[in-house]
């Protein structure tokens, strides 16, 4: 007999919400107040979860095992696999001399900080979001602008901050498949509406990212190749979301934002140059950046051989993210039900139209991974590149014992993260939202940011809330194609806050211990732009609804 989730266990929906919040409360106190390491900030979160799924919510004591096992086992292979393969990556470029080529390629593209930030952070980053989603972005692009010579802080924001916008259609466009399965409302049309939501966004985003780098007249200075980048990217994603398919829309708007704007350089140049650190006359790094640019020309071939582990990398990913590809490449054999809590918690109205129990697979498709594309990738390039297999596989072995500790602090936080799902602490959060009436629009959108921010995943926040959206805007007498793309577009904006992209963030730009000053310098940015999406939202709702797509 099944466990049915409590989403009232102290009989005052407030009480409960605020009791239900602890688990997440604890791991930011931790981690922010205390200052204590992430990954006994993740490790004390998830015990509070425990503790208030079994002493309050009544979960059995065997789901929440089972619950930090799932957890563990999806942090592993959803998102440190990423992670590992990304470094891993970098660190075979750097040993066989290819990122100083790449760093040579960008530089003489423009050697102004500003412009390198929004190619790599923003379209690049845009682009891997795109194929494989995940910890990509933030990762590989973070590495990037280190070895560009950013200083890892402002690298790690910056990525974060530029990892947004493209998460509505990340891996493929995963997330907006998922809303639409959960809710049974057409795929096409929420993804128009998300196309109608993102792409203003996406036009001020390289001009909030350079903003957040420097001062006003900074951004000025190079505000003509932050709009073409930004017209660039929300023009096609609007276009693709609205009158062609939901799968490559991150990858079309990102290839035809780069290809912009790299032209557009070849004809425009900021009067004023701001360099990567201003190194002082005399110093290292001065003299690095003065052969980056007065070094004799890159041939094409000395460019594509270069970009050659990037690039193979992504077509990788991109080939086994393709939906037909990706679904032959699993093996059915390898989904394994966890049998002490497959089915055994159960969601029951209003989250769910009808008591409907919680699946709890293993997923060890090892082979379909996005982390696994990048490792083969790197192999298999690696010896075009000079560097033997020994040396390879030494380099891969060093990445894995180098990252120990932050994929600890990763398994726990997503085992937080499940015995909160399963127990029905999340469901709890989310319906506290629901008692706002008319201005329901405006916080049903913080509800898929905060749902991101729970999860990590723009995909696991619609899994969660997309139904109790649709229910809630039904209810309200909202359009509910509106509703639940509105958590969808919501959630983009919480991405850069969850614990788990921060721990990736550290981890590739060298910041380890440093994460609460990360999670202090983007939360605000996070709450404004999805305070932003939430007034959007509302003028879709009461101003312009006929702008909303209707259910055929």
């Amino acid at each position: 007999m099944p466990w049915s989730q409590n989403y009232d266990p102290l009989g005052a929906w407030p009480l409960s919400t605020a009791v239900a919040a602890l688990p997440v409360v604890t791991l930011f106190f931790v981690l922010v107040a205390l200052r204590a390491r992430v990954w006994v900030a993740a490790f004390s979160g998830m015990v509070m979860a425990i503790a208030l799924a079994l002493g309050v919510f009544g979960m059995p004591a065997k789901l929440a095992g089972g619950a930090v096992v799932a957890g563990v086992v999806f942090g592993f292979f959803r998102i440190a696999w990423i992670i590992v393969a990304s470094i891993f990556l970098y660190h075979v470029a750097v040993e066989t001399g290819q990122f100083a080529v790449m760093k040579r390629s960008i530089a003489r593209l423009s050697s102004d900080r500003r412009i390198q930030a929004v190619l790599i952070a923003f379209c690049f980053g845009a682009f891997l979001e795109g194929t494989g989603g995940g910890g990509a972005p933030v990762a590989i692009a973070g590495a990037f602008l280190i070895g560009l010579g950013f200083k890892p802080f402002e690298a790690a924001v910056l990525c974060l901050i530029a990892n947004t916008a493209p998460v509505a259609w990340g891996g493929v466009g995963n997330p907006i498949r998922t809303l639409s399965g959960v809710t049974g409302l057409p795929e096409f049309e929420l993804s128009a509406m998300a196309g109608r939501i993102l792409p203003p966004f996406s036009l001020i985003l390289p001009i909030w990212l350079v903003r957040t780098m420097t001062g006003w007249k900074g951004t000025f200075e190079v505000l003509p190749a932050l709009l073409v980048a930004g017209a660039s990217f929300a023009g096609m994603q609007y276009f693709w979301s609205n009158h062609v398919e939901v799968g490559l829309v991150d990858i079309t708007a990102a290839l035809v934002s780069l290809i912009v704007t790299v032209l557009f350089l070849k004809v425009w140049q900021p009067a004023r140059v701001q360099l990567v650190e201003a190194p002082a006359a005399g110093s290292a790094a001065a003299a690095e950046a003065e052969a980056l640019l007065s070094g004799p020309r890159l041939s094409a071939r000395q460019i594509a051989k270069g970009w050659s582990p990037f690039i193979v990398a992504s077509v990788f990913i991109f080939v086994t993210g393709v939906p037909a590809l990706n679904a032959w490449l699993k093996s059915p054999a390898l989904n394994v039900p966890l049998p002490v809590l497959h089915n055994q918690a159960q969601k029951v109205p209003p989250v769910a139209p009808k008591p409907t129990p919680e699946p709890a697979v293993l997923d060890f498709n090892f082979v379909s991974l996005p982390g696994t594309a990048v490792v083969v990738a790197t192999f298999l390039v690696a010896p075009f590149l000079g560097m033997p297999f020994g040396r390879t596989a030494r380099v891969f072995g060093a990445t894995m014992r180098q990252l120990v500790p932050s994929l600890t602090a990763i398994s726990c936080m997503v085992a937080l993260a499940y015995v909160t799902k399963y127990a029905g602490m999340d469901a709890v959060l989310g319906l506290s939202l629901t008692h706002t009436g008319w201005v329901y629009p405006f916080f049903g959108t913080l509800l898929g940011w905060m749902g991101v921010a729970l999860t990590g995943t723009d995909a696991g926040s619609n899994a969660l809330f997309g139904n109790l959206q649709k229910v809630t805007a039904e209810q309200l007498g909202l359009n509910p194609i509106l509703m639940a793309s509105a958590n969808t577009t919501g959630g983009v904006m919480g991405k850069m806050i969850d614990a788990q992209s921060i721990v990736v963030a550290s981890i590739s730009t060298h910041q380890e211990g440093n994460e609460a000053a990360i999670f202090k310098a983007v939360f605000w940015h996070s709450l404004t732009l999805a305070s932003l999406v939430g007034v959007l939202v509302m003028l879709y709702a009461y101003v312009w609804p006929w702008v909303v797509p209707t259910v055929p």
